[in-house]
């Protein structure tokens, strides 16, 4: 009996810990967005843009910014060698298992200043309010910033996270390189990361096991649900990963003129032929979920006067539920084998990632919910169809993420916007979430 009184005294114990804590905490969304501001003044495009490209020079400068306000807040500083950036508040116990949250600082061309950096930023604010109100965790408490999420330099999102889980290997890091033929390690090495290999670098950035107890995101919603239906908080319950192809056709070519259709092989209609059968698989599906785009379509050598003797398309499959997203891509790359065949144009289908969905905590959902509630805020379980390091993350350690809503859902694109309001409130249920997690 005596240990469940302990547990039940404990629970009661933090219970009451976490009403203290949320009555003092304060938070300030305009001192949020005047720092999301400065830090969008490091940028190759000229604001309200914002293009950070990793290990380039405005990238650094970001990464010294966040550094500065890490340190500002008191908190302990470590880089690894992928370069991924952590402030650690140390707890009562430094033994048990940390509780983290971040997100990413770099920005695709011509995005906007709250993707991943709110994140990082308000996460940074987050810890800062909490020791204002007088809180001590129990389990250390940090905060990071991520390593390339995006996937701009090296064709390859989550980079740094996918580090941490030991979810990348050698040969596939040594593939990607950038447009000037620059590999990781390179580019790495230049700035003051990295290592003696790309091996080295890898077995430096795995997180050994126990070092965290929970990871938890907070980010933007990227979609209109929360502002549409005016709700405060998006509990994330699954997160949906997306199957990458890069199909490729190949015709013969010729004169638009002295070329008569009945012998024309043209691989530009293949693709185009191809991109309708991408949302006829995944709209066949019925699920909501269920989402397929061709985002990228080349024709060569494209001239008006020349039948297309070479296309490429650029696919993008995502689903929370695995087997459905890999159900699609296998009608998809059917689907180009018959066009092929039919249309008697070569083709090539190389798979670029095929990761797996991740589904959120039950205890990281629960902290989430319990902290909204306990601020009055309204919640909405919901999944999240983009990209996050939170996806990788889940192989780590229990996780979970929070999302505030966005203008009109809109997103990666110079105008993207959330209402101070928005921010001040997702910080605080990150903060007091951390706490309740912290123990």
């Amino acid at each position: 009996m005596l240990p469940t009184r302990t547990v039940a005294l404990a629970a009661v114990l933090a219970l009451l810990c976490s009403s203290v804590v949320a009555s003092k905490l304060s938070i300030s969304g305009d001192k949020i967005v005047d720092q999301l501001t400065k830090l969008a003044t490091f940028t190759d495009d000229a604001n309200p843009a914002v293009t950070r490209i990793l290990f380039t020079p405005n990238d650094m400068l970001a990464r010294s910014y966040v550094k500065e306000l890490m340190s500002a807040a008191g908190l302990i500083i470590r880089e690894d060698a992928a370069g991924n950036i952590f402030g650690r508040w140390e707890g009562s116990d430094p033994k048990a298992g940390a509780v983290l949250t971040g997100s990413h600082c770099d920005a695709i061309p011509l995005a906007g200043m709250y993707d991943g950096t709110l994140g990082v930023i308000g996460a940074i604010e987050g810890l800062a309010a909490l020791k204002r109100a007088g809180y001590t965790p129990r389990r250390s408490l940090e905060v990071m910033m991520f390593t390339s999420e995006e996937p701009t330099r090296f064709g390859l999102s989550c980079s740094g996270s996918r580090m941490m889980a030991g979810s990348l290997s050698e040969e596939v890091l040594k593939s990607k390189l950038d447009e000037n033929g620059t590999d990781f390690l390179a580019a790495a090495n230049t700035v003051g990361y990295g290592g003696s290999s790309l091996q080295d670098i890898l077995d430096k950035t795995r997180v050994p096991a126990g070092r965290y107890e929970y990871f938890v995101e907070l980010h933007i919603e990227q979609g209109p649900l929360l502002e549409q239906e005016q709700v405060d908080i998006g509990v994330v319950t699954a997160i949906a990963a997306p199957a990458a192809l890069n199909v490729e056709f190949y015709g013969d070519g010729g004169h638009a003129g002295a070329l008569l259709m009945p012998h024309r092989n043209d691989a530009g209609l293949a693709a185009a032929e191809l991109a309708l059968e991408v949302e006829r698989h995944t709209l066949a599906t019925g699920a909501i979920d269920s989402v397929g785009t061709t985002g990228v379509f080349e024709i060569k050598p494209g001239a008006v006067n020349s039948v297309p003797r070479e296309a490429r398309l650029g696919i993008d499959v995502r689903d929370i539920d695995g087997p459905r997203r890999d159900e699609i891509v296998a009608r998809i790359k059917a689907s180009a084998e018959e066009i092929a065949k039919r249309r008697k144009v070569r083709h090539k289908v190389t798979l670029i990632n095929q990761d797996p969905p991740a589904t959120c905590s039950e205890d990281v959902l629960r902290a989430v919910s319990d902290s909204a509630h306990e601020l009055s805020l309204s919640t909405k379980h919901m999944v999240s169809r983009a990209y996050h390091d939170s996806l990788f993350m889940a192989r780590v350690a229990p996780t979970g993420m929070i999302f505030i809503p966005c203008r009109n859902g809109w997103s990666h694109r110079p105008d993207e916007y959330a209402h101070p309001d928005h921010i001040a409130n997702g910080v605080k249920v990150l903060a007091l979430t951390m706490a309740r997690l912290s123990g």
